[in-house]
């Protein structure tokens, strides 16, 4: 996957993606293809009143969404961009920015 915990990404399309939202990514589901973004696909779940929440009520949680509704925010340029894999002379492989050329973080050590 090209994007990881903590990256922050811009939802493109679904319900999120009218004010161009911006999150932090929380947890990633690999096998599902799914991630879990701060702020993003906000819903209620209903409790009814126990030990540990003796009101009950409307608890909010975000749900997973696609990974294909999201795209990496540069953190070098701020932009929305594609990544790319390159590997550097010391064998470790990093991702880059596309459009600005950044590096965004490590895929793999060095060799």
């Amino acid at each position: 996957m090209h994007i990881k915990v903590d990256d922050t990404v811009e939802i493109i399309t679904g319900a999120d993606s009218a004010g161009q939202l911006r999150g932090k990514v929380l947890k990633v589901f690999s096998d599902k293809g799914k991630i879990l973004v701060e702020g993003a696909a906000k819903v209620y779940k209903h409790v009814k009143p126990s030990q540990r929440n003796p009101r009950g009520g409307k608890l909010s949680k975000e749900m997973p969404i696609d990974i294909s509704n999201v795209m990496l925010v540069c953190t070098e340029c701020k932009k929305r961009t594609k990544t790319g894999a390159k590997i550097k002379e010391d064998g470790s492989k990093v991702r880059y920015c596309k459009s600005c050329s950044a590096e965004l973080g490590t895929l793999s050590p060095a060799k």
